[in-house]
């Protein structure tokens, strides 16, 4: 699941992978957090930065919930996702991105999708 999320994270202009002081695989660009990934005793778990309003509607589906310790800043988790989730999980990650990146690298983004 990590190969999956660092697919789709790298392929986006500028972004890195490190490891934070927990052990987390975590994706940023210029410096901002959008994804954090990591395992424990659950099995594989998935952060993502969100908005408030995605936040609410997500946390209503049934695998969402709201990230420990940095939820209320619109923050979500996903446990363990199964094949189905991953097309949605996919363009979240993208809005993730795009919520964290400079205003140049959006742009850039939204000039290569028209």
């Amino acid at each position: 699941m990590l190969e999956k999320v660092r697919t789709i994270c790298l392929a986006l202009p500028e972004a890195i992978e490190l490891i934070d002081g927990f052990g987390h695989n975590t994706f940023k660009i210029n410096g901002k957090s959008f994804v954090i990934s990591g395992e424990d005793d659950k099995g594989f778990s998935l952060s993502f930065k969100s908005d408030y309003e995605t936040q609410a509607l997500l946390l209503q589906k049934e695998h969402f919930f709201k990230t420990p310790y940095i939820g209320h800043h619109g923050w979500v988790s996903i446990q363990n996702p199964d094949g189905e989730v991953w097309n949605d999980l996919k363009d979240l990650i993208q809005e993730a991105y795009l919520r964290a990146a400079p205003k140049r690298l959006v742009k850039n983004w939204v000039e290569l999708r028209k």
